[in-house]
C-alpha cells in the first residue's frame, strides 16, 4: 500500500484519537520527555499490579516498566551480560537438594515515599499472595513455598515443599516477574485484591506524576532520589529522560502519522506496510534491524491456541487436522507480508533456539510420522521457509539472503504441508462427517469455530487469524474471527474462547532452558474453565508425560547440559499432541523516532529490549541520550 493511502486513513482515524499534538504533555518540556505507545486503560484508577483490576493493563501504561522491581533480570537479547542483579546483590544460592534458596539483597534501596526496602517486603509479598488466592503469583508461591524467613534486613531464605532448581525464575524478569510489594502500604489495606494502590509508591527510578481518568495517557517523572533504586545504584550517569509518557496512539495507521509528527517516539507494534513505508521515507527513524524485515524478533511464539477443555479441541486428531488445513505460506504473506520467521516447534526460532533446538531436530521432524487412521504420513516440509523467501525476493532482492543458514535465521526452518486429504482422514477418525461441503461433528451439529484475535493492538496476528479463518472455512469448517479487543487477556485467562491467535510460549531468549513458560505448564496449575488460569498455559494442556518432563527439569541446575535434552523431549511431545499450532516468532514492527532521543538498542547494540510492554525497557529509558539537534522548546 502506498503511503498516501496511510495518510488518508490515518487522518480519518485521528478524529478518534484521545489527544491531538502535544496537549497530553502540556507544561512538560518535549525535549525531556519520551513518548511511548501504550493502550487505553479500562480502569485508569487501578495501579495494583498484583491483582486483576477490572481491565487495567499495567503492562501497557508504564507501571510495571518504570516503578516495579524484583530480584533479577535477564536481557532477552542474551549475551555474556544477560544476567542482571536487581534488588538482589548476587545470584540465588541453593542447597544441594534444591529445597532451599537463599537470597542476598542490596542495601540502600528506598521506595519513592522514603521508606527503605528490606527483606520484610519480600516476605510480605510471598505470604500475602499465598494467603489471597487470585493474586498474580499466588498459585506458584502456594505450590512451591513451605515457609519463608528473613534472618536480617538483607537476607531471605525460602524453604520449598519439594526440589525446584527453577524457583528463582519466579523473581527473574525476562518480560515480567513476581514484583515486590510495598509492605508498609498494603498492610494497611483491608483487602489486597480490591485495593487500587492509587497513587502507587515506586521502587523504580520513575514515579507517577499524573494520568488521564479516561485511560488515554499516564505520565511518569524521574524521582529526585532516583539513585536510591537498583538502577540508580548501578548507573554511571543520571538518566537524561526526565518524563515518560505512555499514551494511546490510535490504530496502526495513526501511529505512523503520530511518529512522523514526532508525537510518538516509541511504537509498540504496527502493520508491516506502515513499517516498510516509514523506513523507506523517514530520515529520523531507527529500527532493530537496519534492513528487511526491520522487526524486532521477540522470543515469543504466536500460535493457534486451542482450549483443550472444550470439545472437540480436546481431541488431538482434530487439532492436527486443523493444522494440516493451514497453508503457512499464505499466513506469512497475509500477516507479515513475508517478513515472518515460521516455527513448527513449540519454541520461538529466535535467540539460541535455532542452535539448541531447530537445527538438531530437523532429522526428527523430517522423519516424524502421523497416523491419520487410514495411513501414516510424514507431514513436515523442511523447504517451506525457502519458498516464502522466494516469494518476497522480487521486492527485497538485495536484502534477502541466499545462504541457507542465513535464510533459516530470517525466515525460519520448515513447517507442515497443507494436506486436505490427511486432514479429512483425521476428522473421520474423530467421528466427523461431511454434509455437503460442511463438516459435522459426531453429535450431528455443524463444526464451527470462533477464532479469537485481539485486533488492532497486534495487527499482524489479527491478519493471521483472518487468513486461517478463511482457510478453515474453505475446507468446510465455518470459522468466524472474534475480535476481543481489550478484553482479550481476560477472556484467554478464564478460558472464554475456543481457539485464539495468541501466545502461551515465551522463552528466556538467549538460554536453552524453557522454564520461563514450561514450569507453569504443570498440571498442578490447571484451573477449571471460568476461573483464571495462572500464566502461561492458556490452552490448559494436561498430560502426565508433560508433568514428568517439567519435574525432571526442576531437579537439575539451570545451566545443566541436560536442559536442552529435556527441552527436546518437550518439543517432541508438543508435536505429537499439537495442543497449539505454532505459527511464527513474534516479529514486532517497532520503529523508533530519533528526533529527540538517540542510542536506542538494536541488533548491533542489544543492551536492552525495546518493546514498550517489556519490563526490561527500563534499561533503555535510562540509556537514551538527548539528541543535540532536537527542536528547541
Amino acid at each position: 500500500m502506498k503511503f498516501r493511502k496511510y495518510v488518508a486513513i490515518a487522518l480519518l482515524s485521528l478524529i478518534a484519537l484521545p489527544a491531538f499534538a502535544q496537549d497530553f504533555i502540556a507544561g512538560i518540556p518535549r525535549n525531556e520527555t519520551l513518548i511511548i505507545q501504550g493502550t487505553p486503560q479500562q480502569n485508569a484508577d487501578w495501579f495494583n499490579v498484583w491483582a486483576p483490576g477490572g481491565g487495567a493493563a499495567a503492562n501497557l501504561n508504564g507501571l510495571q516498566q518504570l516503578t516495579t522491581d524484583t530480584l533479577w533480570f535477564i536481557n532477552p537479547e542474551g549475551g555474556k551480560d544477560a544476567w542482571q542483579n536487581a534488588l538482589a546483590s548476587e545470584p540465588p544460592s541453593y542447597n544441594a537438594e534444591f529445597t532451599e534458596m537463599t537470597v542476598k539483597l542490596r542495601k540502600g534501596i528506598f521506595w519513592s515515599d522514603g521508606v527503605e526496602f528490606t527483606s520484610d517486603d519480600v516476605v510480605y509479598t510471598v505470604q500475602t499472595q499465598i494467603d489471597h488466592p487470585g493474586m498474580a503469583w499466588s498459585a506458584p508461591f502456594t505450590v512451591n513455598v513451605a515457609s519463608i524467613e528473613n534472618p536480617d534486613p538483607q537476607t531471605v531464605v525460602f524453604h520449598l515443599k519439594k526440589p525446584n532448581s527453577r524457583f528463582h525464575t519466579l523473581f527473574t524478569v525476562r518480560w515480567n516477574a513476581a514484583w515486590i510489594m510495598p509492605k508498609h502500604v498494603f498492610e494497611k489495606a483491608a483487602d489486597p485484591l480490591s485495593f487500587n494502590n492509587n497513587p502507587p509508591v515506586s521502587l523504580g527510578p520513575y514515579q507517577l506524576q499524573s494520568y488521564d481518568k479516561g485511560g488515554n495517557w499516564t505520565i511518569w517523572k524521574l524521582r529526585d532520589d532516583w539513585q536510591r533504586t537498583s538502577i540508580g545504584l548501578a548507573a554511571a550517569q543520571p538518566p537524561e529522560v526526565k518524563y515518560v509518557v505512555y499514551r494511546a496512539a490510535g490504530n496502526p495507521e495513526a501511529r505512523v502519522i503520530e511518529q512522523r509528527n514526532h508525537n510518538l517516539d516509541v511504537i509498540n507494534d504496527m502493520a508491516p506496510e506502515g513499517m516498510f513505508s516509514i523506513m523507506r521515507d523517514s530520515k529520523s527513524t531507527a529500527s532493530w534491524l537496519k534492513g528487511f524485515p526491520f522487526a524486532h524478533p521477540d522470543p515469543t511464539l504466536p500460535s493457534v491456541l486451542f482450549n483443550t477443555k472444550k470439545a472437540p479441541f480436546d481431541n488431538k486428531d482434530v487439532r492436527w487436522a486443523l493444522a494440516l488445513l493451514i497453508d503457512i505460506r499464505e499466513v506469512a504473506l497475509g500477516s507479515y507480508r513475508g517478513a515472518a520467521n515460521i516455527a513448527a516447534l513449540a519454541t520461538p526460532p529466535t535467540g539460541s533456539a535455532p542452535d539448541d533446538y531447530y537445527a538438531p531436530m530437523q532429522d526428527w521432524l523430517t522423519n516424524f510420522e502421523l497416523d491419520t487412521g487410514s495411513r501414516k504420513i510424514k507431514p513436515y516440509d523442511p523447504n517451506i521457509s525457502a519458498q516464502i523467501a522466494n516469494m518476497v525476493r522480487g521486492q527485497w532482492a538485495d536484502q534477502i539472503p541466499t545462504d541457507p543458514a542465513k535464510l533459516q535465521r530470517t525466515f525460519g526452518f520448515g513447517w507442515w504441508k497443507k494436506d486436505v486429504e490427511a486432514a479429512t482422514e483425521l476428522l473421520q477418525k474423530a467421528g466427523f462427517k461431511k454434509s455437503g461441503r460442511q463438516w459435522v461433528k459426531p453429535d450431528g451439529t455443524p463444526f464451527a469455530i470462533r477464532l479469537q484475535v485481539e485486533g488492532d493492538a497486534i495487527p499482524t496476528l489479527a491478519r493471521a487469524g483472518t487468513v486461517i479463518a478463511q482457510q478453515w472455512t474453505q475446507a468446510g469448517i465455518a470459522t468466524k474471527v472474534d475480535v476481543a479487543g481489550p478484553t482479550n487477556g481476560q477472556r484467554l485467562s478464564t478460558g472464554d474462547f475456543e481457539a485464539a491467535i495468541y501466545w502461551s510460549i515465551e522463552t528466556w531468549g538467549g538460554h536453552p532452558d524453557l522454564s520461563f513458560f514450561l514450569d507453569s505448564y504443570h498440571s498442578e496449575f490447571i484451573k477449571p474453565v471460568g476461573q483464571i488460569q495462572p500464566p502461561r498455559n492458556l490452552q490448559r494442556w494436561q498430560d502426565p508425560r508433560l508433568d514428568q518432563i517439567i519435574e525432571r527439569n526442576r531437579s537439575i541446575a539451570f545451566d545443566s547440559p541436560d536442559v536442552a535434552k529435556l527441552g527436546q523431549d518437550f518439543l517432541k511431545l508438543a508435536v505429537e499432541e499439537m495442543p497449539m499450532i505454532p505459527l511464527m516468532a513474534y516479529n514486532k514492527f517497532a520503529p523508533l523516532d530519533t528526533t529527540y532521543w538517540t542510542n536506542y538498542p538494536s541488533a548491533d547494540n542489544p543492551y536492552s529490549a525495546s518493546g514498550p510492554n517489556w519490563s526490561n525497557i527500563r534499561y533503555m529509558v535510562v540509556g537514551l541520550k538527548a539528541n543535540p539537534d532536537a527542536p528547541k522548546p
